[in-house]
């Protein structure tokens, strides 16, 4: 039995299909293995969202070589797709597999391996190292499958795939191609096989499920069309039965409508935490993102949400330091974070990625500038996410257990609310992990914990 191991770079959806490789090597008769481990296959899939992500990505291949030198080293995913013809010199590389290949990886693997045994026996035989198609111009959504997930009570499940967007700092639209959705019938056979296997919980995600269905022929592409398509699916994931929560990934501002989040609430499962994905509260500074929406617009798309849920948990994403922000567009930034209230802010010092439009713009800020702009936001996150904690003191919340914790001393089951909350509950008879606890909180904050002194 030959043994694989695998290392999963960047973004939930990359770990999606680690998850689905695996499956497919183990269905395959290989033993699976860590990556720190000594083995005979090293699958990296790889990311390329930065030039760190890119960085790390030479350096976990690199790794795997340094393990077992003799060992097949396989890159996967963003980082091949967008590197293009520059690995080929990489002699850590055995084997380049691109986006939409990823699902021929056993048998890449296998061809590969018996290259290699016939050399060794003295024929002289080639393989095809490189397998990278032309993301851009594919219509096909790639056929991958779980039916089990490293995490125990919580699944994510792939839905489309691409985007559209082009971003002017993002260079995902080049690796990843335009936007692929996936066929309902097969998403919900899959969450009804995870949900037969003990999942209790699914979260949506691709790079762009906002677009989910705007690739499906013979519609309307039209906004409401493609509200459509994801809210549908949403209503029938609705109905499979056992699940007990629905979460959703990243989405675009312009998806949340007053009918869309009016059938939102209609079902039951759904969690309200959205990640409205901002990046800067600063119009100026939005449209030298190529961002398509306004400051004005992500507010009412806020105000929506918050007209249809209680207390709804909002977080985002910002980028500081983007090519000429100024001190001004800085400013107005800030003040509109302050007025929406998030829950969480993912804080993000602006990096220029090679290949992007944003790479290129002058008026690049110093790093020192960056590091005083993020400080202070991340100072506000704290601030914003006490607040948020705060108005649910003595309320009714449930709390998905999923691990026993340590800690002070003291044993915890921890998990989290429909809002995202963090909890550790104190562990007593007849809690158990992947089940779901109801009470009202009686809070304190100790670090990445919302400590529950008290469930009534």
């Amino acid at each position: 039995m030959k043994s694989v191991a695998f290392c999963t770079l960047g973004c939930k959806v990359n770990q999606y299909e680690t998850d689905a490789m695996e499956e497919m090597f183990a269905a395959a008769g290989y033993e699976i293995r860590e990556f720190r481990e000594k083995s005979d296959i090293y699958i990296i899939n790889t990311c390329t969202v930065t030039n760190i992500a890119d960085r790390k990505s030479r350096q976990m291949i690199h790794r795997a070589k340094k393990i077992n030198p003799e060992g097949l080293v396989v890159a996967v995913g963003c980082y091949v797709q967008a590197a293009g013809e520059k690995l080929q010199s990489d002699q850590d590389i055995d084997l380049i597999v691109g986006n939409n290949k990823k699902v021929q990886i056993v048998s890449l693997v296998e061809n590969a391996l018996k290259v290699r045994e016939h050399s060794q026996s003295g024929k002289d035989l080639e393989y095809e190292r490189a397998a990278v198609m032309d993301i851009n111009h594919t219509k096909d959504y790639e056929a991958l499958h779980v039916s089990h997930v490293r995490e125990h009570t919580r699944a994510y499940i792939k839905i489309q795939d691409g985007c559209n967007q082009f971003c002017s700092y993002c260079i995902i639209p080049y690796a990843r191609g335009r936007v692929r959705s996936r066929r309902e019938e097969d998403i919900i056979s899959e969450v009804q096989t995870l949900v037969d296997g003990g999942y209790k919980e699914i979260v949506l995600t691709g790079i762009h499920i906002s677009s989910y269905g705007l690739d499906f022929e013979n519609e309307d592409y039209n906004r409401h069309s493609r509200d459509s398509h994801l809210i549908r699916l949403i209503e029938k994931l609705g109905q499979v039965p056992g699940l007990l929560r629905i979460r959703l990934g990243s989405l675009e501002p312009r998806i949340i409508t007053e009918e869309f989040a009016g059938r939102l609430r209609n079902v039951a499962q759904i969690c309200p935490h959205f990640h409205l994905s901002l990046q800067s509260g600063c119009d100026a500074t939005l449209a030298r993102m190529n961002r398509h929406y306004t400051a004005a617009q992500y507010d009412e798309s806020v105000r929506i949400l918050r007209k249809y849920f209680d207390t709804p948990a909002i977080t985002t994403d910002v980028i500081v330091g983007f090519p000429q922000e100024s001190e001004e567009e800085f400013e107005a930034s800030a003040a509109f974070l302050e007025h929406i209230r998030f829950a969480k802010m993912h804080v993000f010092k602006y990096s220029r990625r090679q290949g992007t439009k944003a790479a290129s713009m002058e008026g690049q800020i110093d790093e020192t500038v960056k590091n005083q702009r993020s400080a202070r936001l991340i100072q506000m996150d704290q601030k914003l996410q006490a607040e948020f904690i705060r108005q649910w003191q003595g309320k009714t919340a449930q709390v998905l257990l999923e691990e026993r914790e340590k800690i002070d001393g003291k044993n915890y089951l921890t998990g989290y609310t429909k809002e995202y909350i963090h909890v550790a509950v104190p562990e007593r008879e007849g809690l158990e992990a992947n089940t779901v606890f109801s009470g009202k909180l009686s809070l304190r904050i100790h670090e990445e914990y919302v400590i529950c002194e008290r469930m009534d």
